[in-house]
Parts: structure tokens; C-alpha cells; sequence
């Protein structure tokens, strides 16, 4: 047994000893780890890694190309990019439940929203929702349409068509309230606890999110061109600041702005409409977060610039946070575009509208309050009081109203606020006391200032503000109706307790007002509710309260003074000027303070928005159709509205009453007026009703039509003219027969001869419409049937359709932008080319190689029009220049440069200004440009040769350019008369 054993015990020390042994045990050891670390990760932490390795998926990010760079044809930089630092989120925390989320990433917002205020960054601002001077949110939309398609895009509609009824008609308030609090999709914001900014700039935030929402590894913009002690402040704060970076981006800049805008328009993010619009092959090309041309030769060119998209391979988990990023495709960038215009010529001219915009206004101001334009009987007589002025500065939002009653407005502006308090209390009381009596006096026998009141009252706050009074409805012939709309014989209760009787009021606006039964008993109570309805929402009405500021300055109630040290007060002007201390001590009186500050253009035209206040020019090529200038005065900064669009400064232009969007170059239609006499004479020698020695007797008064037309000249006369001495005096006489005369069918052209001044032998042959017809061909002809070809928007021209004569001479239903008409004395230039205008030069690569070149097309010569014809009108136009405005022109006279011109007036009313217009071409002989300018309500024609002429100076170096644009108000001339 022991001897058993003894073997037994040296077995197994052999064994220990054995090099198997050990393999054995390590073997052990190693199988008893691998199988506690397969536990541990299959079953401690199995889920975990299953949920990560599921989720960690790969995406595919795709990067723009830097945007081409906008040159002038001299190579000078109008658009181009620009580095720039940006605070950035992603949407990338893990949340259990919607509140949580909301919790988490409202405080986060919040955080960095402080933080970047604190630097005097300002955070994105691009919400279809903003807040109106009365502190109330409304929609930013410029159209109906534009409005629902935002709506749509809120409740995740594909289609306008898609939203209910109710969510059509909802409010802005109605859509701030729905982001805050829905429960599906709602952002958790306490509407309650913060005030309206400081939810919108949240909503702002949030609703840009929202839209990455299904691709969360793309980061949202919180604020862009941040300084460097944002981007510190953040980067010190980013290890609680869950997904929020700081990210170096390219964005739009551009130089001269105001200059350039209406050309050049701005970049921005692609909308839904705007995707939607695109081909689908066009939709491949584009992702719905792109940056894509928005407005002008950005939009045109918008494929020309963009360049091409790179990609980068992302790998993201769960949540949609980036793990890793691998460089894909890079991305390539877009082609440079070099246009025609001469940026110099662009910004000179611009200038040059913009100080004798400012002559004019000078010229016309008075030192009177109150003014009734009405009275005057010709719109040259209008003057402009400084009344007006002041007004501007409120009506035009120049003075921030809202801030009158802040905490921190200063002690005029309190005490503005409190006159005006006191004031609107009265005009509530009065207007609530119209309202509810029955005897109230009918409209017509108001006062000019409450006639205004009740006008707002019932055509912008019920109808076409808030659609309580349902124009759709309304039967204009209806007596009550025309009693209030045309006769104005009956007061305002007996109107809107009609409206009430013919269902034309929309009850459901109402609904706050009534009884708590929710039903009306009678007519009366809802009546009731209407005036309580009336009367709460003119409380806070900003419009409303514009009127009375207005009714206010014209009564002196508040002073000029008052106004005047307001704009130093919110720092429109600085106080370091010397005429602050002048104006509060009470030296300088506030008129000639005004006139003083329009003079050096610290307060310009545009911001006044007065008339006149707008101007355009364009310069072209005549010998192939290049474009040299397109101006639209006055401007705005397109570096506002590039990149991320600012609502607030969208919203302002949109309401200014300057129109600073709308380009008067390529939009605004007037008459010619007298510019049109070259294409007239055109016509006339060409149809053979006169010709070259052709003599026709103006005697002040046309009577062969009638009511009788007049010369511009009556009661005096221009006598015995030719074609050429018609156009150089722009005699109407002269141009009424011509017209008169292409008017005659069969043998009516026969018996002029033996015709007298009524037309007796040749009435009978008479067709207005044989006139129109043979104008509308030569119209055609000289590219006035159609838009320019400048490639940007453009309205359609209006051939007149009505009445020959008083159409030959540029009147009638004439209407034409001022690119129509450079490209019609382009034409008249250069003897009967007619180009398709283009702003377009050259695109170029990367690289400066030239990859396509753009030249204007010619749409069609005039070949029948002999050389005698081109020189009658030629000659005309040169001694325009020469003889009948020499007053302006004399100092170009002397030089070596000979110019050709036209004049033009065209009428508006007789209680607004005339248009002043001039086109031209130089020089005669040989023409090298060829222009249009426009100013609107500018009273004379002479305005407009002013400009032309100081144009022509600066173009061809005839004077000292510091003395040309001298940043002051042109002195203007007393101008030579004419038409």
C-alpha cells in the first residue's frame, strides 16, 4: 500500500515537474480569463456594445464648394469669401424623453445665447416669425403664399394644399405657441417665464435644429462672424456645452454694397419652394441645407458660382455624434464671373443720383408744418414741408418709437412719449365715442386728421390687415356702401352695424369678444364686440400710432426740436458733433438743423423716403450691347441678408418707404414722356406723313383731337418747326400731328395740305387705333416690346394702347423701365442694332483661364431707316445738349466732348411731382456709351440731365472728380425749361 502510494506521490511530482503541466495550467488560466472577459462583454456588457455596433453607422457628408468670387470688367472684387468663426450645435445628447431633451438643449441654448450677446455678437435671426414695433410677432413673409409655404414647412407639410383650415389661418402668435408647447414636437419654452425676444431667439435656434432633425451630424448655426472673445468664452465652456463647437466657415461678403445690391442680390440657404421648383435633375445637384444665389446675378448665375460638392465619410452613433470623420471626395471650387459693369462708374453714379436727389429736396423744403398738397393745380408746385421731415423720421422707423417709453430712453424721448400718451388716450376716447354714437357726423364732415384715423380703421385694420371686414364679400354697388366708400355721407356705426346685416364681418375673428355664453343675442352685442375688438387693437398698433405722431408734428404738438435731438438721443447722429450743442442750447433753430444735415447727406434721400427719394441709371455699350452701370438708388447691404438672412433688416426693407429692394433700374415703369420723340420721328419719316423739311406750326394748342392737348410751351408757342427743331425744343404740338398723322388711313394723308387747325379735311380719315398700331411696330422695332436682356429680373414693358396723339409724344399707357429705354437709345445710337443688354463678361476657372465668354445677341436690326433720317434725329438730340439746355451743359460745351440728349417729363398727378428723365449717348459723332436716367418724382426733366451730365464729367475725366462727388447736395440749377 505505501509502496502504491509512494509511486502514486512520484507520479505526480513527475507530473508538476513536467513542462505539460505547466502548459496545462496556463492553458487553464488562459480559457478561465478568455471566458470571464466573453461573460463580461456578451453578457455584463452585451447590450451596450450590440447598440453600438448597430449604431455607430457611417454617413456620408457632402461639402460645397467655395462660391466663385464677382468681378467688374476691370478685375476690381465685388463678391467673394470670407473665413470666418461660428458657434455651431449639434443636437447630439442622449435624452429618455422629449422633456429631458428640451430641458437639456434649452439650457444649453440659452448659455451660449448669453454668452455670445455679452461680446456684442448677435445670434442668427432668420425665423419666418419676428416681433413688430408693438413687441407683437409677426410673419416676415413678404406674400400670402410666402406664408403658408413657411406654415408648412412648421407643421411638416409636403404642400400649402396639406394644412387644414385652421392651421392657415393661424396667427403668428397662433405658431410661436404651437413650437413652445406641443407635446409631440414642441420645444419645451415657457412663454410665460421669458419675454417674446427672448422665445424667438430660442425658437430661432430650436426651429433650426428641427430642420437637421433627420441628419443630426450636421451642425446648426447659433450665431456666425463671431468675434475672438465669443470664440474663447465657448471654447472655455465646451466641456459642458454638449455639442456646441466653434467652426471656421466661408461666408458671402460684398464690397460697395448699397451700390451693387439690386445687382448683385445676396446668398442664402435654399428653401423648400425654391427646391421644390428645380427640376429632378436639378435636385440632385442640391441638398436642402445648400447656400445658393437668393437675389440679382447671384441667383442668374447660381450654378455658374457654386462650384461642386466634395464628400466626407462620418461615422456617427447613436445619437448622431460624430466618432470619426475620413476625407472623401474634395470638393472644388466655383468659377469666378466677371461682369460688364465699370464699378468705379457704378459707385460714382450712384453717388451722383444720391446728392442731387438731395439738391432736390433742398430746393423744395419749407419751413411750414402743416401742407395740403391737394390745393395745388400742377405737381411742379408741390413743396416739400419740413413737416414731412420729421414725420419721416418716425413713419420710416429712422427713430425707434418703441423706445420712447423704455427704461433707458432718455429725456426728450420721455418726454415725447408722454405728450404722445396723452394724445392717443384723447384720440381713443373720440374715436370710441364715433363709434358708439349714432349721430356721430358722416365722414366727409370729419377732420382731414380723423378722416385718416377712421380710413386706417376700416380699409387696413379690418380688411386688409386682420380680414374682419370681408372685402370678397362686400357688393360695391350696394347704396350703403358707396354712401360710405364714395359719397362719404354717412358715419362709421351706421357703415359696420350695416356690414354686421350683410354677414360681410368675419365672426370668428371676434370670438375673444363675446358674451361668455358664446353666443350674441342680437346684432347690438356683436356690434359691441366689434368696437371692443376696434378699440383693444388700436392700443397697441404701431401704424395706428405712426398717424398720431403724424397729426401730432403737423399741429407742433411735437416740436422739430424735439425730433431733431431724438436722433442724437438713439445715436443716429453722434453727439460729438458741433451743431448738438448748438440745437440743445437753442442757437439753431431745428429747420435749418434739417437742412444743414440733408446738405452734408447725414441724413440722406433713402432714409427719408420723401419724393422724391428714388433714382436709377443705366449705361450701356452701344456698339455691343455690354451694360456699364445699373444703378437703383437707393440701395441696401446685401451683407445683411447673405449667409444667414437678418428677419428684422429683411422685414425693415420690405416696409420702407424708399423701397430699397426694389430696383428701380429694372422694375419701376413710367412714362418716357418726352424721351419717346426720337422714336416718334422715327416713324413719321419712315411712314412718309413728314419728312425732313417737313414744317408744322405749333400754336400752343393742339386741336385736331380732342379735349385739346397742349405744348409744354403754352401759352406761348414754338411756331414753325422741323423734325430737328422739334426734338431740340420737344415741341408736343409738333409730335401730336405726327402722331395725328400716322393715325390717317386711305386718302386722309392727301388732304393735309389743305387742312386746318381742327382738322376739317382730314377728321373723317381719323383711327386712333391705325396710330397706335403703326407706334406699337416702331416700339417693337426698337426693343421696347420686350424686357432688356440684363439677366436679372425685369418688369414686362407696356406698349400704349391708348390715344395716338397724345402716345406719340410718350404719354398715353407708355410704360417702361430704365433698362428698356438705355436699350432703345443704345439702338438710336448706334443707328439701328438692337441688342439683348448683358451684364455678362467672361467666367473664368480657379486658375484665371477663361472657360466661357458672354457677348449680347443682336434681336434684330433696323435696316429701312436711311441715313437721313438717323441724322435729323441725331442732329436734334445734339443741339438738346448744345443749344436748349446749354445752361447745364455749358461747362461740357467748352470741352471737346460733344454729347447727344433727350429730355423727358412724365406725369404722375397733379399732387405728386413729375418723373425727370434723360437719355443720351456720347460722343455724337461716335458713340462710345449710351445712357437712361430716371428720377422719380424728380419735378423737371432738368434733375435728370443734372445727373447725366455730372455723370459724363466723372466718365471722361472733363473736371475734378472731389468736385463732382463732393458728398454733399448738388446745388441745383435753375434748369432751363422744356420738356
Amino acid at each position: 500500500m505505501s509502496n502504491l502510494f509512494e509511486r502514486l506521490r512520484d507520479r505526480i511530482a513527475e507530473i508538476f515537474k513536467s513542462r505539460i503541466f505547466v502548459a496545462v495550467v496556463v492553458f487553464c488560466i488562459m480559457s478561465a480569463v478568455l471566458v470571464q472577459r466573453v461573460f463580461y462583454l456578451q453578457i455584463v456588457k452585451g447590450q451596450e456594445y450590440l447598440d453600438n455596433y448597430k449604431l455607430q453607422i457611417q454617413k456620408t457628408k457632402d461639402v460645397e464648394g467655395t462660391r466663385g468670387n464677382i468681378y467688374d470688367r476691370n478685375g476690381k472684387l465685388l463678391a467673394y469669401n470670407e473665413l470666418a468663426y461660428s458657434v455651431t450645435i449639434e443636437d447630439n445628447g442622449e435624452y429618455d424623453t422629449l422633456k429631458e431633451k428640451n430641458k437639456a438643449l434649452n439650457k444649453i441654448i440659452t448659455t451660449v445665447i448669453k454668452m455670445v450677446e455679452s461680446n456684442s455678437d448677435t445670434v442668427i435671426n432668420n425665423f419666418g416669425i419676428i416681433l413688430d414695433k408693438d413687441k407683437e410677432y409677426v410673419f416676415a413673409a413678404e406674400s400670402d403664399t410666402q406664408r403658408l409655404r413657411f406654415v408648412a414647412d412648421v407643421y411638416g407639410k409636403r404642400t400649402i394644399d396639406e394644412l387644414s383650415k385652421e392651421q392657415k389661418n393661424e396667427s403668428a402668435a397662433d405658431i410661436i405657441h404651437y413650437l413652445c408647447t406641443d407635446k409631440r414636437s414642441g420645444y419645451g419654452i415657457n412663454e410665460k417665464k421669458l419675454d417674446k425676444q427672448s422665445v424667438l431667439k430660442l425658437i430661432n435656434i430650436r426651429y433650426a435644429i428641427a430642420l437637421n432633425s433627420y441628419q443630426k451630424y450636421i451642425a446648426t448655426t447659433i450665431a456666425e462672424d463671431v468675434s475672438d472673445d465669443t470664440v474663447a468664452d465657448v471654447m472655455e465652456n465646451m466641456d459642458h456645452l454638449q455639442g456646441v463647437n466653434i467652426d471656421e466657415k466661408s461666408l458671402r461678403k460684398y464690397t460697395n454694397s448699397k451700390c451693387f445690391a439690386n445687382l448683385i442680390g445676396y446668398t442664402g440657404q435654399i428653401s423648400t419652394e425654391e427646391y421644390d421648383a428645380l427640376s429632378q435633375k436639378k435636385q440632385k445637384e442640391y441638398d436642402k441645407t445648400d447656400t445658393v444665389g437668393k437675389a440679382g446675378i447671384e441667383k442668374t448665375m447660381d450654378t455658374t458660382l457654386k462650384g461642386k460638392k466634395g464628400t466626407v465619410k462620418l461615422y456617427v452613433n447613436n445619437v448622431g455624434k460624430v466618432l470619426d470623420t475620413v476625407q472623401g471626395k474634395k470638393a472644388k471650387a466655383g468659377n469666378d464671373l466677371y461682369l460688364t459693369i465699370d464699378a468705379d462708374l457704378q459707385v460714382a453714379a450712384y453717388n451722383i443720383l444720391e446728392q442731387e436727389l438731395a439738391g432736390i429736396i433742398l430746393s423744395k423744403l419749407q419751413n411750414t408744418l402743416n401742407y395740403d398738397r391737394t390745393k395745388v393745380s400742377d405737381g411742379s408746385d408741390v413743396i416739400i414741408p419740413v413737416g414731412d421731415v420729421y414725420n419721416s423720421f418716425i413713419s420710416n422707423d429712422i427713430l425707434d418709437m418703441t423706445h420712447f417709453s423704455d427704461d433707458d430712453a432718455k429725456s426728450t424721448e420721455k418726454a415725447v412719449h408722454k405728450t404722445f400718451s396723452s394724445n392717443k388716450k384723447a384720440v381713443l376716447k373720440k374715436l370710441k365715442k364715433m363709434l358708439n354714437s349714432s349721430g356721430a357726423a358722416a365722414y366727409k364732415d370729419q377732420s382731414k386728421e380723423y378722416q385718416a384715423y377712421l380710413s386706417y380703421l376700416v380699409n387696413d385694420m379690418l380688411t386688409s390687415n386682420n380680414k374682419v371686414l370681408l372685402s370678397g364679400k362686400i357688393d360695391s354697388s350696394d347704396k350703403t356702401y358707396k354712401a360710405w366708400h364714395d359719397s362719404e355721407t354717412i358715419n362709421i356705426k351706421k357703415y359696420l352695424n350695416y356690414a354686421i346685416s350683410k354677414n360681410w364681418i368675419d365672426t370668428s375673428k371676434l370670438t375673444n369678444y363675446m358674451p361668455k355664453s358664446g353666443k350674441y343675442s342680437d346684432s347690438t352685442e356683436l356690434y359691441k364686440a366689434l368696437v371692443s375688438y376696434i378699440m383693444d387693437g388700436l392700443k397697441s398698433n404701431s401704424s395706428f400710432d405712426k398717424m398720431i405722431y403724424k397729426y401730432m408734428i403737423k399741429a407742433g404738438t411735437i416740436t422739430g426740436r424735439q425730433i431733431c435731438l431724438m436722433l442724437y438721443e438713439q445715436n443716429v447722429l453722434k453727439k460729438s458733433d458741433a451743431q448738438y450743442a448748438q440745437l440743445k442750447a437753442g442757437s439753431l433753430g431745428s429747420y435749418d438743423f434739417i437742412r444743414a444735415k440733408i446738405k452734408k447727406l447725414e441724413i440722406t434721400p433713402g432714409e427719408l423716403g420723401l419724393e422724391p427719394s428714388t433714382g436709377s441709371l443705366v449705361m450701356t455699350d452701344p456698339n455691343n450691347g455690354d451694360v456699364l452701370a445699373c444703378v437703383s438708388y437707393p440701395g441696401y447691404d446685401n451683407n445683411k441678408l447673405a449667409n444667414t438672412m437678418d428677419s428684422n433688416y429683411y422685414s425693415k426693407l420690405l416696409n420702407d418707404s424708399s423701397r430699397p429692394l426694389y430696383n428701380s433700374a429694372t422694375q419701376e415703369k413710367t412714362a418716357p414722356g418726352s424721351t419717346y420723340k426720337p422714336l416718334s420721328a422715327i416713324a413719321g419719316l419712315s411712314e412718309g406723313v413728314i419728312t425732313t423739311s417737313s414744317i408744322i406750326n405749333c400754336s400752343g394748342i393742339y386741336k385736331k383731337v380732342t379735349p385739346n392737348p397742349k405744348c409744354w410751351a403754352y401759352p406761348s408757342a414754338h411756331g414753325s418747326l422741323n423734325v430737328s427743331q422739334a426734338i431740340q425744343h420737344s415741341c408736343n404740338s409738333f409730335f401730336y400731328e405726327v402722331g395725328y398723322r400716322l393715325s390717317l388711313k386711305q386718302n386722309g394723308l392727301n388732304q393735309i395740305q389743305s387742312d386746318n387747325a381742327e382738322g376739317k379735311a382730314t377728321s373723317s380719315y381719323y383711327s386712333s387705333d391705325r396710330g397706335l398700331n403703326v407706334l406699337k411696330k416702331y416700339a417693337k422695332k426698337f426693343g421696347l416690346g420686350s424686357t432688356s436682356g440684363i439677366e436679372i429680373p425685369e418688369a414686362q414693358p407696356q406698349i400704349s394702347d391708348d390715344s395716338s396723339v397724345p402716345s406719340a409724344i410718350g404719354q398715353g399707357t407708355n410704360n417702361y423701365t430704365t433698362s428698356q429705354l438705355a436699350r432703345y437709345i443704345t439702338t438710336v445710337a448706334n443707328k439701328g442694332t438692337v441688342y439683348n443688354l448683358t451684364v455678362l463678361d467672361k467666367v473664368t476657372n480657379v486658375k484665371g483661364k477663361r472657360i466661357k465668354s458672354y457677348k449680347a445677341k443682336v434681336k434684330n436690326k433696323i435696316t429701312d431707316v436711311p441715313d437721313s433720317t438717323w441724322s435729323a434725329v441725331h442732329t436734334g438730340m445734339r443741339n438738346v445738349v448744345l443749344l436748349e439746355h446749354n445752361d447745364i451743359f455749358s461747362s461740357l460745351n467748352h470741352t471737346n466732348l460733344a454729347i447727344s440728349g433727350k429730355t423727358g417729363t412724365a406725369q404722375q398727378g397733379k399732387t405728386h411731382p413729375d418723373h425727370g428723365l434723360f437719355v443720351g449717348f456720347a460722343p455724337s459723332n461716335s458713340p462710345e456709351v449710351a445712357w437712361a436716367i430716371r428720377i422719380a418724382n424728380g419735378y423737371s426733366s432738368s434733375r435728370a440731365a443734372e445727373v447725366g451730365r455730372d455723370v459724363m464729367k466723372y466718365y471722361y475725366n472733363k473736371g475734378d472728380k472731389k468736385k463732382i462727388i463732393t458728398g454733399e447736395a448738388a446745388t441745383i440749377g435753375s434748369g432751363s425749361g422744356g420738356d
